[in-house]
């Protein structure tokens, strides 16, 4: 995949609004924010749950979430976008709200073994 074809697939993977929340919500790190948008694998086991942004889409933006490789072992930490996107097939679930703190869903995951929502 060149480098175009990615910084495409990379602005995909937000609305602006979307976009706007994660760099607002990564201006108070210390917060416990609700996660913005989940991604997915469709043809794998893989979840991720984003909640901050840093810097812009447009470089190696990295991301802060909770992050389920599908392996049992869900965790909160970083994500390189262009490593999401060098997978070639994370979607955005659409229909995803987050309704409470990352803590609950990462406390939920852990329990669970896998994010289920």
């Amino acid at each position: 995949m060149n480098y175009k074809t990615k910084l495409n697939h990379v602005q995909q993977l937000f609305t602006k609004q979307q976009y706007d929340q994660l760099i607002e919500n990564s201006k108070n790190p210390d917060q416990d924010h609700a996660p913005v948008v989940k991604f997915f694998n469709p043809r794998g086991a893989a979840t991720w749950l984003i909640s901050e942004l840093d810097g812009p889409v447009f470089s190696l933006s990295v991301a802060f979430g909770l992050c389920d490789l599908g392996m049992g072992s869900p965790e909160l930490g970083y994500v390189s976008l262009d490593e999401l996107v060098g997978i070639g097939y994370v979607e955005r679930d659409l229909h995803f709200k987050g309704i409470k703190p990352m803590s609950e869903y990462a406390a939920d995951a852990r329990a669970r073994g896998a994010i289920l929502v």
